[in-house]
């Protein structure tokens, strides 16, 4: 799928559930309210924030008007099983002390993540990689389609039969598809004859708007195709995907960090059947790693 327009979707969808986060949309995040309480307890705009971001593909089916009130519920509810928790002694628990390791480790990456990595984006980062991208795109016919990638052709002829007898693709592709893209529906937004691999794209450019293709292998595995739309156009305007190009950023500074700290640890793995399985796992993220870029036109 085309970078420029990709993640100028996903940018759009991200900063929706943000303002959704609080009821004016546009809160000072300096102010941290008190939005609710639990037997004393204070829920914070801060906190509601932290919760949009963890429950993130939840969101998505909610209307955005009733986002809000839907996390404060989310955190409501947590916090009077919490507490409940802790009147019954299973703070003391293995499973609680496990579980406290897992998500300290995970609230250190994140915090790191914000404070140390994010900053480091400049500005010249983001552009360099919109103008090497938007010189890519010729003013050539671009179609707008979704798909849904399953594993086996049994699977997809199942659910191209349900698409014909009137079930909706977006709700089939979020429920099925094993793409990134599922979250969205299938949703690849637009994208050139040349920015998919072949069999892929001599399907898609072949179908009408509203048309569903019969089942396509690729190296992925097998997809079914719709059309939303054609259209002859460029690149999409920087300020609209900015936000979306700064993502790819990040994740490339997060990569070359882990890489180098891989090379500098001490990283081993002692179950046997799992070094048994390592190089099957490592071809398998080298191929997750070449559809992606396939998806956004690298």
């Amino acid at each position: 799928m085309s970078l420029i327009k990709s993640f100028g979707v996903a940018c759009a969808f991200a900063i929706a559930l943000v303002a959704a986060a609080s009821p004016a949309g546009a809160q000072e995040e300096e102010e941290d309210r008190v939005v609710a309480t639990v037997n004393g307890y204070e829920i914070r705009a801060s906190e509601v924030k932290l919760a949009a971001d963890d429950i993130l593909p939840q969101l998505g089916e909610i209307p955005p008007r009733l986002r809000y009130p839907f996390v404060v519920e989310y955190l409501i509810e947590r916090h009077l099983l919490a507490q409940t928790a802790v009147k019954e002694g299973v703070e003391k628990s293995a499973e609680y002390k496990r579980r406290l390791a897992f998500y300290q480790a995970k609230a250190l990456r994140d915090a790191f993540f914000e404070e140390k990595i994010e900053p480091t984006v400049t500005e010249e980062e983001i552009r360099e990689i919109y103008d090497d991208e938007a010189a890519k795109v010729n003013e050539i016919e671009r179609v707008h389609a979704r798909h849904i990638l399953v594993d086996s052709e049994e699977q997809a002829a199942e659910l191209k039969t349900r698409i014909d007898a009137g079930e909706d693709f977006a709700t089939l592709a979020q429920e099925f598809s094993k793409d990134g893209s599922a979250q969205y529906g299938g949703d690849l937004g637009f994208f050139a004859a040349d920015e998919m691999v072949k069999p892929f794209s001599d399907v898609a450019f072949a179908l009408e708007p509203g048309q569903v293709s019969d089942p396509v292998q690729t190296q992925f595995g097998w997809h079914l195709i719709k059309v939303e739309e054609r259209k002859q156009g460029g690149a999409e305007p920087y300020d609209k995907v900015k936000n979306g190009l700064k993502m790819i950023v990040l994740r490339r500074k997060v990569q070359d960090m882990v890489n180098e700290l891989r090379v500098d640890g001490e990283v081993e793995l002692v179950d046997e059947d799992l070094k048994k399985l390592q190089d099957q796992v490592d071809q398998l993220r080298q191929q997750r790693m070449q559809q992606q870029q396939q998806q956004n036109g690298n």
